[in-house]
Order: structure tokens, then C-alpha cells, then sequence
């Protein structure tokens, strides 16, 4: 059993970007400029944040950070992100989510001028990944494929079980995984409802688990040798902490990890490759890569 460890990697991929920002800003190009907008003080949201500001000091990026409070009406909300499709030093940015119930978090996504949407959330990145055009790949997808491709990790032809269909995880990446360019896999998507969520895990090569339980994959569930990539991230009480709860995966590491050929721990699996491949976004913004 061979750790997929995210954390190395990312900080790898962070160091490469700041070698290239260093030759951009020195042949007298601009410095790429990263906002992030946080409503409230959820707590996950505040530790991601704090952690996308310390990843743009790592890469040499200028970051913004602008906070509200979770009082702040959608159409304030909505004249600040006007505001940043504007800014012309502003390359990319992202509106954390989730956001106060009385926001409609569509209508804020819609409103990011998708060349800068570097979260890969807009209808307009969204259906250019589908069909495999340039474009801003949402970050925890983009940080797996990342992965797979970093480890040598055999995906074409191979079975990959996608667990959990949500538009930030499940949906992109049973897309990716299916497209040529990246996964070249045959993929199955399942959630909840599915009726042989079992029998289709046990025939996986690729397990990728983005459904929200922790240690929802037992061992019963794997097969030997298969690769499992585990995005589940859910805060479960521990006394033994100081913080008094710990991160948790969607996979029973203990029970699963023996009969795996790689797998990604939690913490320090996708975690640190989201943080990274939002990095990597920011960077192609900077450099027009995808839209001038």
C-alpha cells in the first residue's frame, strides 16, 4: 500500500508556480492577484480562507481578502463581486461558500465574470469542462487528477466509482474521469439512492469518495489492489484534541488501507491539492491562459 501524500505534492506544485511567478514579474509581466470574499465566520470556511492567503504568499500572488458579515444583503453582496469583475489588477476570484441562507448562491455564481471564476463554478467553465475545452476546472477535481497523474497511477480503461454527485465534487469528476485528455476511465456515479452501491465498489479499480460520511467505505467494499481517493472531510468530536474534534474521511482508513494499492489519507490527501490547484488557476488567469 503505497500514501498518495497531498501535502508534499502541493507543496511541490506551489514551489513550481513560484519559480514561474519569479520569471513572469522579473521579464516585467504582472504579478498574478488572487481575491477571496468571505461572508461570515463559519469555521471551515475561515481555516480554508486563511490557508488560500497563505498559499499566495507561497507562490508570490498578491491577495485580497474582503470580509462581510453574514448580515450583508445579496445586492451588496452582488455590487462587490461587479466591483472585483472590474478591477483590472484582480486576475481571479472566489466567493466562499456556503453563504447565509437568505443568498442565493446560483444567482452569485452566475454574476463572477467567468473569465476570472477561478473556483471553476460557472455555468460557463462548468459546461466548457464537459465537453473538454480550456477552461477553469473546479479545484478538488483538478487537485485529484493532479494526484493520479503525479503517482503514475494507471487510469484508462480502468473501473472508477464515483460516490457522491454534487456539483463541486461528484458531477466534474466523473466528467473528468470519463474524458480522454484526463481520466479515460469507464465511470460510475452513485449516491444515496443507489440500489448496488456495494457490489459496484467491489468491482472498482478507482474509488473516489466525495458523499459527505465518514467512514461510509469499509473494507467489505474494496477490492484488493484498487486505488482510493477520499475527499471526505467531516468534523468529528475528540476529546483527545485540543481543538476537541478531528477531520475525518469518508473511508474507514484502518480497515481500507491494507487491501489498497494507493490511498489518500485525510487530513493531508485532496485537502492541501484543492488549495494548490486554485493556486494553479489563479496562475493561468494571470497568464490569460484560457480567455483573453
Amino acid at each position: 500500500m503505497q500514501l498518495i501524500d497531498g501535502k508534499a505534492t502541493a507543496a511541490a506544485i506551489k514551489a513550481e508556480i513560484a519559480e514561474e511567478v519569479k520569471e513572469i514579474v522579473a521579464n516585467g509581466g504582472k504579478q498574478p492577484h488572487l481575491a477571496a470574499v468571505l461572508v461570515g465566520h463559519d469555521g471551515g470556511s475561515e481555516t480554508y480562507v486563511k490557508n488560500k492567503v497563505l498559499a499566495c504568499e507561497a507562490c508570490g500572488f498578491k491577495s485580497t481578502l474582503i470580509r462581510f458579515e453574514d448580515n450583508i444583503s445579496e445586492a451588496e453582496l452582488l455590487a462587490c463581486v461587479d466591483k472585483l469583475n472590474k478591477d483590472e489588477d484582480v486576475d481571479g476570484f472566489i466567493v466562499q461558500l456556503p453563504l447565509p441562507k437568505h443568498i442565493d448562491e446560483q444567482k452569485i455564481i452566475e454574476a463572477i465574470d467567468y473569465r476570472k471564476d477561478v473556483d471553476g463554478f460557472h455555468p460557463i467553465n462548468v459546461g466548457r469542462m464537459a465537453i473538454g475545452l480550456p477552461c477553469f476546472i473546479s479545484a478538488t477535481p483538478l487537485g485529484i487528477i493532479t494526484l493520479l497523474k503525479r503517482y503514475g497511477i494507471e487510469t484508462s480503461g480502468k473501473k472508477c466509482v464515483v460516490l457522491g454527485r454534487s456539483n463541486i465534487v461528484g458531477k466534474p469528476m466523473a466528467q473528468l474521469m470519463m474524458q480522454k485528455q484526463y481520466g479515460d476511465a469507464t465511470v460510475t456515479v452513485c449516491h444515496s439512492h443507489s440500489k448496488n452501491l456495494k457490489e459496484e465498489c467491489r468491482e472498482a479499480d478507482i474509488i473516489i469518495a466525495a458523499i459527505g460520511k465518514p467512514d461510509f467505505v469499509t473494507a467489505d467494499m474494496v477490492k484488493d489492489g484498487a486505488v482510493i481517493v477520499d475527499v471526505g472531510t467531516t468534523r468529528v468530536p475528540d476529546a483527545t484534541r485540543k481543538s476537541g474534534f478531528r477531520l475525518n474521511g469518508d473511508v474507514k482508513f484502518d480497515e481500507v488501507s491494507p487491501k489498497c494499492s494507493f490511498i489518500t489519507p485525510v487530513p493531508g490527501g485532496v485537502g492541501p491539492m484543492t488549495i494548490c490547484s486554485l493556486m494553479k488557476n489563479t496562475l493561468a488567469a494571470g497568464k490569460k491562459e484560457y480567455y483573453k
